[in-house]
């Protein structure tokens, strides 16, 4: 049980890596806060997960709305009384070319997979601090390590994340809140499926990796876990890669 007796709020987590991450920390002994905008399959999840023993919880929640992330807070708190782990996982995923994305475009990406990662952070840290301490898990992707990646935004809004994510380690270290950012490659989610739907996509993915497979989310999700434990306490401000070799080309 790494988790026994924290209390974890996972962004996203209604379905697809976000709902293996709730599925894990639970198993781990963890009180989870399940929370997305997709509140019908995130009930479910919740509902699932309630009726085989775990103890969790649906809050809805925008990560881009700052009045959305004060009422989720409040509400854990309320039920609660901490915040130990903040998992920042929402996101969404844009391969348009950069001289083809407009500007509405660019600023929802940015919104989504940045703003709500500062939002959180900002909101989640005062009960952290309060609570002596926590970890706080950002996901970015390899598409924010390296080019070379369709689109702008997406790679963009990664590669600030990961700077983000140096900044709040450094910030709040004396205060024991710890920042650290995780980097998928190839994942086998709903983020990539058209890119895997046919049999010529999947195999030029998997070209591209050295391991010679796609990554499940489950592999991600331990990654995750590991960084949320107290087994990485030492750790802050790093870079977890998860790409099967991707990176290392």
């Amino acid at each position: 049980m790494r988790l026994s007796g924290k209390v974890a709020l996972i962004t996203g987590s209604s379905r697809g890596m976000g709902a293996v991450e709730a599925e894990l920390f639970s198993d781990e002994g963890a009180i989870v806060i399940i929370t997305d905008v997709l509140e019908t399959s995130g009930r479910n999840l919740a509902s699932r997960l309630t009726q085989q023993g775990r103890n969790v919880l649906f809050s809805k929640l925008d990560v881009t709305s700052e009045q959305s992330w004060i009422r989720v807070i409040k509400e854990v708190m309320d039920n609660f009384g901490k915040i130990d782990i903040l998992i920042n996982n929402a996101g969404i995923y844009s391969t348009t070319p950069i001289e083809c994305t407009s500007l509405e475009e660019w600023n929802k990406v940015m919104s989504v997979n940045v703003g709500g990662v500062f939002l959180g952070t900002k909101h989640c840290v005062p009960y952290m601090r309060k609570g002596g301490g926590g970890s706080i898990v950002n996901l970015s992707s390899t598409a924010g390590l390296i080019g070379g990646y369709r689109g702008g935004a997406y790679g963009s809004s990664k590669g600030a994340v990961r700077l983000l994510t140096k900044n709040t380690a450094l910030q709040f270290a004396k205060d024991g809140v710890r920042a650290n950012s995780v980097h998928p490659g190839p994942i086998d989610t709903d983020m990539i499926a058209e890119n895997l739907s046919t049999p010529e996509g999947r195999s030029a993915s998997i070209s591209r990796i050295p391991l010679g497979r796609i990554g499940t989310a489950l592999e991600v999700a331990y990654g995750i876990l590991f960084l949320a434990s107290d087994e990485s306490s030492f750790m802050t401000g790093s870079e977890l890669v998860i790409d099967g070799g991707v990176t290392a080309q």
